[in-house]
């Protein structure tokens, strides 16, 4: 894989997934520019632009002459759905999207690739067993949002760029100080020895190890030929029974007490303040494009992946 150079621009990049990116990209010679309303709380080899996300400032001059950009820009879905929640996550995709849209126009030399993400949740909670790139979208909040941030991109990106869509799974990777995204508040409930079957246990979790994650940006910021959706997530989803259960057995728990539907709809808002549908809800996904392409995945496996992550935490 081709290594990535000059600067790249991650707008959105204070956060977990962000700075797991900004770390690798670094360390394979870019100059990393984070875009976000404030600067990143760990220190890296980075430099950090402060913007709003919806209006055009002196910021987009980093867009200037820059490789690559990469936009990660969106409010956590991993929250109570208030009305005003589901208002800020749609918006917060959707503007921030469009302004980088107006930016690119406003600069002399745009840079020529524009990777966006976005979300396995725009299939739903789908009936068929396993969804891909052709698979049609799903109803509800989530779907919408997702469908209205791809339509966004579209708008925005400039005739003269390859954009690169890429449908995220769930992303497990190691905590640096923003987080470990959800991974950090599974191993909690472990802990706890809460880590069991939620529901039927039947639903999808579709993942991805943040080294996949990461070589997934860098292929779209370098890859000619990579262009259009993609699905991120690995070829090997599982059930939300065998998630917990291999993640158990990776933190030497023997013992993960089930949640009943009813108790995690109770539990969730009250409890842990988010959304129970994230518990209950759930799909199976899988890329035909990077099997087609032969992408190869560092950790095509559940097991492996956890292994790989929570190593240094025993």
């Amino acid at each position: 894989m081709a290594k990535p150079g000059g600067n790249v621009v991650i707008a959105g990049g204070s956060g977990f997934l962000g700075l797991s990116l900004a770390m690798r990209l670094s360390s394979e010679g870019a100059a990393v520019v984070i875009l976000s309303r404030r600067a990143p709380r760990v220190a890296g080899p980075w430099r950090h632009r402060s913007w709003d996300a919806r209006t055009v400032g002196d910021w987009c001059d980093v867009l200037d002459g820059a490789a690559g950009l990469v936009n990660l820009v969106g409010r956590t879905v991993d929250c109570v759905k208030t009305p005003d929640h589901q208002d800020e996550i749609l918006r917060s995709r959707v503007e921030s999207t469009r302004v980088l849209g107006a930016a690119m126009k406003a600069v002399r030399s745009p840079p020529p690739v524009w990777v966006q993400m976005s979300t396995a949740h725009i299939y739903g909670d789908p009936p068929d067993p396993v969804c891909d790139e052709d698979s049609p979208t799903g109803y509800g909040l989530a779907p919408f949002v997702g469908r209205a941030w791809e339509e966004a991109f579209h708008a925005s990106v400039l005739t003269t760029q390859r954009g690169v869509v890429l449908r995220t799974s769930f992303v497990i990777g190691r905590d640096r100080g923003a987080g470990g995204g959800a991974l950090t508040r599974l191993r909690l409930l472990v802990r706890l020895g809460l880590g069991g079957p939620v529901g039927s246990g039947r639903q999808g979790m579709s993942w991805i190890h943040e080294t996949d994650m990461n070589r997934l940006f860098i292929r779209g910021l370098t890859d000619a030929g990579m262009r259009g959706t993609y699905v991120a997530s690995s070829p090997n989803p599982v059930s939300q029974r065998e998630f917990m259960r291999t993640l158990r057995k990776a933190m030497g728990m023997p013992i993960g007490l089930p949640a009943f539907a009813w108790m995690v709809r109770l539990g969730a808002p009250l409890l842990l303040r988010t959304d129970p549908e994230l518990a209950l809800y759930g799909r199976y996904v899988v890329s035909r494009r990077l099997a087609e392409e032969g992408f190869e995945f560092a950790f095509p496996r559940l097991d492996a992946a956890l292994s790989d992550l929570l190593a240094t935490r025993r």
